[in-house]
């Protein structure tokens, strides 16, 4: 024991702080700095040996370069006669363990100081420095935040025993920061709760240890209760190596503080509590990174989670009893000896970790749109079975077996609510939500048009729009839908689609369509202005990413770009992270969650669209008669030949026309337009067939007819101005049929082109579009409403006026069939339906029945995904490549960062 005045070089004992088996720690002062210090003075055995001293004083070297805020500060290493001490830095405080007797973190406290003690591990990481006794008794809560103090301690002190010093093993590893909830004579059971499995077998220990011990930390922080105990030494150990703590939420923390965990919380933990460690969280900079998304999806800035506000103050003590234990704790940061140990594998890249869940329900033929919850617990998507009915499932990622969410039948895509309890979807043509653990779904509003949504953190829903609409908004409580944005005109575009909201709730991402695909202009708008900022072009869909990053499609690929929210602009340049992405109908399958993971789907084989033969019952035919980018299949009138179009390669908004013979097996290009052609019908007599172009120097559509057999060149017919759709070539009069958009008239010219006939809508119709002539030539069916309910009407074009409403539902894209007996349709749940039509006696039609559910149906007024023959028996219908891939599996990468960095 050293008297008070005792100088040790510059150094001047003032008091006894504490003692213990590696030493004696005492407050000092510096005479040259005129400052207070602590000062360790080790025991004979680390100072006997002089090779040990020599290693430990470069090991001293090393660690007193760890110059970091959350990270006690060696000063100085000296040697006064036969003794060898420490100067380190004086820190007023208390212990983590000290604060944790009193309960659990706080959401604010365990995030601040989680952060600090990975930032402050991720530098020591990177200077070859592993601490190896990481625990609350080694991490001092200050003022300032959280310093993490003993470095070294277990590597000394296995180097001083390796050397022959005559120090038994037992000794060298006591510490006066042993925890004390197991006790036994010359052992280190102390510090078993927060051992790594390969620390406990044996093995060396390495960054990935410390990884390990930081996980057990931030368990202990969050419930005030170790993640492994047990009532022995063997019982703890077998816990360690074989057992999983209870997740964070389920544990009763004793006290009503902390409340409800942070998003995303309970997956860090248990990324950095694998059990292998090389499939482990790998580095401290990674825990960090996920902890400060956990704030973020907790409300917090990164400022408080940086800086927080002062450190709660322990409860009042006589300073004298105190002080001691507080510095002897904090001195104790060198503990006897520092680990310089340089591990290559630090440098080395590190793939994110990944799983591939299950998600294949049981019947199921199809899987796909993977879309992890916010806080990045559980992966929805959804699943079509041999019926063709497809509903939303989920999978709660610590489980192995999916359910399906009740009340979801038919929908076209699911979303997740901001707190991961509900999802939203659109299903009989209204926005639809439900919570994930069952339970009647509410309507939020009808929404004839549109499929994807995106509900934000304030309350509000996106959703994209068919036709020509622009991104609209709706609150999540209920209402009615309101423009967000307008369309760019003058930028080429002519739709919206795949809004997806910030964080922050008010600003959003959607994509300004291009042509007719999905793709087009990344755009970012904001809730109260329906003007928005080009930011770039995607291939497809686009979403952003903790981290400030923006996720979208370039080709195949998927790629990551930094934005700049406050200069509204992306910045550096793009980074592909996954290069075989399945892209299909929904433009990309990908979902990056609040806490940085990310959920895709990689394209497999073929991608885009393949036209099956299928009964009226809905069943497909093995055989694919084309595939690539496809829609608009029409049979000839003798069901021999099928016509459709292709997307043409580079930039086009429709595709060009071919013609399939379904008995011979060829296919036929009829048109050379580069992409403009659009909406082909053949005629009554199947020799020819007719489409709508664009003349490139007006921009007015064309009305084209040409020979179905690709001789000779296309005669063209004028049509009105605006965009014109072609829906049918007549039998009757042989009149060719259309609708104008945006404004709706239904318009019939003869194939001569000398007769014109414009049927105005009635005065309180929005839409009148998709019109189709009996056989007979004395009905009309067309497809009427608002935009936000329209249904298939008749109307009499020959002797007394008439008008009838065929569909109940929100339903268009009629067809005659069986001579003028029947119209078959297609809702906007994707069902195909057919209604018996009477007009022997006028006109009557009968109740529509069910034919079945299309594998893909028509998203677009341009784009149709089905036909069928005359007689409404034999059906070409769509579908996704996937679909006959039944059990292709997604991926779950636990680390966007990490894809993003490893490039």
């Amino acid at each position: 024991m050293l008297e008070a005045g005792k100088k040790l070089g510059p150094y001047e004992i003032v008091s006894p702080l504490g003692a213990g088996g590696m030493g004696e720690v005492y407050r000092a002062r510096d005479g040259r700095l005129g400052r207070d210090v602590a000062i360790k003075v080790l025991p004979q055995h680390l100072s006997a040996d002089p090779e040990v001293r020599a290693r430990f004083e470069r090991e001293a070297r090393t660690v007193s370069g760890l110059n970091h805020p959350n990270i006690c500060t060696l000063f100085d290493v000296g040697r006064e006669g036969e003794i060898d001490f420490l100067v380190l830095e004086l820190i007023e405080g208390e212990t983590l363990s000290e604060r944790l007797r009193k309960g659990p973190l706080s959401t604010a406290e365990l995030v601040r100081f989680g952060v600090q003690v990975a930032d402050a591990l991720d530098r020591a990481h990177r200077a070859g420095v592993i601490h190896r006794d990481l625990k609350p008794g080694n991490v001092m809560i200050t003022r300032s935040g959280a310093k993490l103090m003993d470095f070294g301690l277990a590597r000394a002190t296995g180097m001083a025993g390796a050397t022959g010093s005559g120090a038994s093993m037992a000794a060298l590893t006591q510490s006066p920061t042993v925890a004390h909830a197991l006790t036994a004579e010359g052992t280190i059971i102390g510090t078993f709760q927060y051992m790594s499995p390969e620390q406990l077998e044996g093995r060396d220990a390495d960054t990935r240890s410390d990884i390990w011990a930081f996980g057990c930390l931030l368990y202990e922080m969050a419930t005030g209760r170790r993640a492994f105990e047990g009532r022995s030494q063997a019982s703890l150990i077998a816990a360690i190596l074989e057992r999983e703590p209870a997740p964070v939420a389920d544990v009763p923390s004793g006290s009503s503080t902390p409340g409800a965990p942070p998003i995303g919380l309970d997956r860090l933990i248990r990324a950095c509590l694998v059990k292998d460690p090389e499939e482990r969280l790998q580095t401290a900079h990674d825990a960090k990174l996920q902890l400060q998304w956990v704030a973020e999806s907790a409300g917090m800035s990164s400022v408080s989670v940086a800086q927080g506000g002062p450190a709660p103050a322990a409860p009042a003590r006589r300073a004298d009893v105190r002080l001691p234990w507080a510095i002897a704790a904090v001195a104790l940061v060198a503990a006897g000896g520092f680990a310089a140990y340089a591990w290559p594998r630090l440098n080395a890249p590190r793939p994110a970790y990944r799983f591939n869940p299950d998600t294949d329900p049981p019947g199921s033929v199809e899987s796909f749109w993977p879309r992890l919850s916010p806080d990045g617990r559980m992966l929805a998507f959804q699943a079509t079975d041999s019926s063709g009915a497809r509903r939303a499932w989920v999978l709660n990622l610590n489980e192995t077996v999916p359910r399906p969410i009740p009340a979801t039948e038919g929908l076209q895509r699911c979303y997740w609510s901001p707190d991961s309890r509900e999802i939203v979807f659109v299903a009989g043509a209204k926005i639809q939500r439900v919570p994930v653990a069952g339970g009647t779904p509410a309507i939020i509003c009808p929404a004839p048009n549109g499929a994807d949504l995106s509900w934000g953190s304030k309350g509000q829903v996106l959703l994209d729009g068919r036709f020509d609409d622009s991104i609209r908004v709706v609150p999540a409580a209920g209402g009615e839908l309101r423009p967000a944005t307008r369309i760019d005109r003058l930028a080429g575009e002519r739709g919206s689609a795949w809004p997806s909201f910030l964080p922050d709730g008010e600003h959003f991402l959607f994509i300004g369509i291009l042509g007719s695909g999905n793709g087009g202009n990344i755009r970012l708008g904001k809730l109260g202005s329906l003007e928005s900022k080009a930011l770039g072009v995607s291939d497809g869909r686009v979403e952003y990413a903790p981290g400030g990053w923006l996720l979208f499609v370039k080709g195949p690929a998927l790629v990551a770009q930094k934005l700049d929210l406050g200069a509204r602009k992306l910045t550096g340049q793009p980074i592909t992270i996954i290069d075989d992405l399945r892209l299909g109908n929904a433009s990309g399958h990908f979902s990056p969650s609040l806490t940085g993971a990310l959920a895709f789907a990689r394209g497999e084989a073929q991608e885009g669209t393949e036209l099956h033969r299928a009964n009226r019952k809905g069943e497909l035919e093995a055989a694919v008669l084309v595939s690539g980018t496809v829609a608009n299949p029409r049979l000839s009138p003798d069901g021999r030949r099928l016509l459709y179009e292709r997307g043409a390669p580079g930039t086009n908004p429709w595709g060009d026309v071919h013609v399939y013979d379904l008995a011979r097996n060829t296919d036929t290009r009829l048109t050379f337009t580069n992409g403009l052609a659009l909406s082909a019908h053949w005629s009554p007599d199947g020799r020819r067939f007719a489409y709508t172009s664009e003349n490139q120097a007006t921009g007015r559509s064309v009305l084209m007819i040409g020979s179905a057999d690709g001789l000779g060149s296309a005669d063209s017919i004028p049509v009105p101005s605006g965009t014109f759709h072609l829906s049918q070539w007549a039998q009757a009069g042989s009149r060719l049929v259309g609708f104008t958009l945006p404004t709706p008239y239904v318009v019939m010219v003869a194939t001569d082109g000398t007769e014109r006939a414009i049927q105005t809508p009635l005065d309180t119709t929005t839409v009148m579009a998709q019109p189709v002539i009996s056989p007979d030539g004395r009905f009309i069916a067309t497809v009427q409403g608002t935009n936000t309910a329209y249904h298939v009407f008749v109307n009499s074009l020959e002797g007394s006026p008439g008008r009838w409403q065929i569909t109940p539902m929100v339903a268009g894209r009629p067809r005659w069939t069986k001579g003028g007996r029947e119209l078959v349709f297609e809702t906007a749940d994707g069902r195909l339906m057919a209604v018996a039509i009477d007009t022997s006696r006028g006109f009557e039609a009968g109740v529509p029945e069910p034919l079945f559910s299309l594998p893909r149906p028509s998203r677009s007024i341009d784009l149709a995904s089905w036909a069928c023959d005359d007689q409404g028996e034999r059906f070409i219908v769509s579908s996704d490549p996937m679909s006959r891939a039944a059990k292709r599996a997604f991926e779950v990468a636990t680390d966007f960062s990490q894809l993003v960095n490893r490039k």
